[in-house]
Formats: C-alpha cells, sequence, structure tokens
C-alpha cells in the first residue's frame, strides 16, 4: 500500500531568487536568517541533506545524506501561500493573485455591503491585531464589519462574536468569494472572529479561509480520479478549496499538525497526506521574529526521529515550502521570493542531489509517478533520478 507524506514547511524559503529584486526581496534568505539564532538546531534535517541542497551555505558541503534533495524554482509569478502550493501541485501561475495596498475599490465594497446589509470599516493593509485594537469599539457601536487586507492577495473580514455570530460572518465571507472573482479574484478570503472587552480584544482560533477554486488541473484531481485517498492537514483543504480532498482535519498550529500528521502513519489509506505546517509564517515570519521562527524549526526537528520511525517500507516522505518569509528582512513583514528546499526519503529512496529544478511542478509529478499517473500538467517526475 504505497502512501505519500508531503509536508510543507510554511514559508522555509532558502535563499532569494534571480528575481527577487523585482518583488523587493533582495537579499532575503529564511534558511540564513534563522539559523543565525541560538535556538536553531536541525542535526535530523541535516542527516536528511538540507544543508548540501544548492545554494545553501550554512555549513561546509561534503557530508554525506540520507534523502534524494532538491532546490526548487518557483515558476509562477507570485510569492504567497496560494500560488506556492498549486504550483506544488501542478499549477503554473502566469500573472500573481491581486493584491490592494491602497485598499479595494468603492464599486467592491458597494457590492459587498449590499449584499450583507453592513458597513465597512478600515479599507487598507493593516496588521490583524492592530485593526481590531483599532477598530474594534467603534466596529461594536455600529455593526460594521472591519475589512482589511496586507501583502497577500487577501480579503479579511474581523467582527467580534458577540455582534456577528461566527457563522454569519462565514456566510459574509461567501458573499464576498462570489464578489471577489475575475479581476478581483483575490487568493483567499478570511473570516478573523475576536471576542474581548475595549483594550482587550483578542483573536479567536475560529478563524476560516475561503480559497480561489483552482483554476486548472492539479495532482489532487489525478489522485482523486484514479481512486486514491487524498487526505488534507491544516489549511490544505482551505487553499484548494476542498476540491479533491477525501478527508481533512483543522489545526490549531505546528504542535497539533505535526500530531495529526502522527496520526495519518498509523491509518490504512494508498495515496497523499499534505500537510501544512503554518506557524513559521502566520506567527514569526510575518512579526520578523528570528528566534521564534528559530525555535519551532527546532521543534519540527526533534519529532522527524518519530516520523520516520513510523514509516512503512513503501511510504515516501517529502518535505518542501511554498515561498519565503525572511524574519531577519527588517525592510518588510511580507513573503519574500525565495528558492524552497525538497527533500524526499524512503526505504527505497537513493540519495542524491538533483540540483536546482525549474518549478515547484516536480513535486507534484513526483507524487503521480509514484502512483503510475502521467501528470496533466507541466512537470518532471524525480522518481527515476
Amino acid at each position: 500500500m504505497k502512501r505519500v507524506f508531503l509536508i510543507v514547511l510554511d514559508s522555509f524559503g532558502i535563499g532569494e531568487m534571480p528575481d527577487a529584486q523585482s518583488y523587493g526581496d533582495k537579499g532575503t534568505n529564511t534558511l540564513r536568517s534563522v539559523s543565525g539564532s541560538p535556538f536553531f538546531h536541525m542535526p535530523n534535517m541535516e542527516k536528511l541533506g538540507l544543508f548540501e541542497i544548492d545554494g545553501v551555505n550554512i555549513k561546509e558541503k561534503g557530508t554525506a545524506h540520507t534523502a534524494c534533495i532538491a532546490r526548487m524554482t518557483e515558476a509562477s509569478k507570485g510569492k504567497d501561500t496560494t500560488i506556492g502550493h498549486w504550483e506544488i501541485a501542478g499549477i503554473r501561475s502566469d500573472r500573481p493573485l491581486p493584491t490592494y495596498p491602497q485598499g479595494f475599490p468603492v464599486k467592491v465594497l458597494a457590492d459587498f455591503c449590499a449584499k450583507t446589509g453592513r458597513g465597512v470599516l478600515c479599507n487598507k493593509p493593516y496588521s490583524g491585531t492592530e485593526v481590531i485594537k483599532d477598530y474594534g469599539e467603534e466596529h461594536i457601536k455600529t455593526g460594521d464589519l472591519i475589512v482589511y487586507t496586507s501583502a497577500d492577495s487577501v480579503f479579511q473580514i474581523a467582527a467580534h462574536e458577540d455582534v456577528v455570530p461566527v457563522e454569519t460572518l462565514y456566510e459574509y465571507c461567501r458573499m464576498a468569494r462570489e464578489i471577489l472573482q475575475g479581476e478581483h479574484g483575490v487568493g483567499r478570503v478570511i473570516a478573523r472572529p475576536f471576542t474581548g472587552e475595549k483594550g482587550a480584544f483578542v483573536r479567536t482560533p475560529r478563524r476560516h479561509d475561503f480559497s480561489l477554486q483552482p483554476p486548472a488541473v492539479t495532482m489532487l484531481d489525478q489522485l482523486k480520479e484514479n481512486g486514491l485517498d487524498v487526505a488534507a492537514v491544516g489549511k490544505i483543504y482551505d487553499i484548494f478549496a476542498g476540491k479533491s480532498i477525501t478527508e481533512h482535519v483543522y489545526t490549531k498550529g505546528n504542535e497539533e499538525g505535526i500530531e495529526k500528521t502522527l496520526d495519518y502513519f498509523d491509518k490504512a489509506f494508498e495515496g497523499l497526506c499534505f500537510i501544512n505546517l503554518v506557524d513559521y509564517d502566520m506567527l514569526y515570519g510575518h512579526r520578523n521574529d528570528v528566534d521564534g521562527y528559530a525555535k519551532a524549526l527546532t521543534y519540527f526537528d526533534a519529532k522527524l526521529p518519530i516520523i520516520l520511525g513510523k514509516m512503512r517500507a513503501d511510504d515516501i516522505l517529502m518535505i518542501t515550502a511554498d515561498h519565503g518569509c525572511d524574519p531577519g528582512y527588517k525592510e518588510s513583514t511580507d513573503h519574500s521570493r525565495e528558492y524552497t528546499p525538497f527533500l524526499m526519503y524512503g526505504k527505497n529512496i537513493k540519495p542524491g542531489n538533483l540540483g536546482t529544478r525549474e518549478t515547484f511542478a516536480d513535486i507534484g509529478a513526483t507524487v503521480l509517478d509514484y502512483f503510475g499517473i502521467e501528470p496533466k500538467f507541466s512537470g518532471t517526475s524525480m522518481l527515476e533520478k
């Protein structure tokens, strides 16, 4: 019974891509920044071959490693979560998803207000914790929804749970998702419920993402079409708008994500378990928290022996990322245009270095190849090598 476990360490970039300057990311290198923290310790990833990947100059090269490794290039135009995951699954995006540094157009907000029957506050890029601090009281008084964005392609709606019940907030997000198509097709509409009193507002764990439907065939589609299981852990389900996912589980953070992944190792299934560990990006990269990022990576590394110990003879473990988010880059808290790592381990996988690949889609092609499926997208399997 063949199984692939594909773990995405969200935002774990390994150095700027050649076009990084055009994205405002010249000099970014997430791995280099976090490796300078005294809390960074990844001996198990080192054994797999992390530091032997092209362009990674953290330690002297030439050490034997146990995984098949590569440096992945993002062929798509963009550097966000949706674009990155879609490309891993086979979709190359010729243009980035729209962003709104000046806020959303009047027409978009007018349509949204007409559907919800509520007004709108803010309408600018904003920190999620600061926006409820600055607009929360007015929201409670008026019932108007706090709408804001970020450097990402997102339309975020914050509302106090005592003013707007969570299920109603989700319905408002579905309305926004219907409006935000085509030219204004943002990657995600995000519900951001919060609670508390003035001066002590806090976001709750009932966040929910409403993603754009993938615009083309993915490896998930092809796996499901061939009768294989597609299990999603974390926000994978939301990133693909649930399309071709046969079962899923949400998580509150990396620790729970790793535990749910370990649970899947104990389950009988045939196909793919696709995992996103989001804390690196959400909690640390966007907050320029180098030590927090390093501690989170160290935690994952400490769990690797347990993961490897649960692998069956025909299991394959793949570890990669979807973009960068360099916490040491003081010019920005945005994602960064970086290469990503790829490590593939299994009892039947021969260690080696496959150099620098042209697209993340090679990962999707490799997954399909393992199950004897020809990809319907442009990607080259790494399995034969």
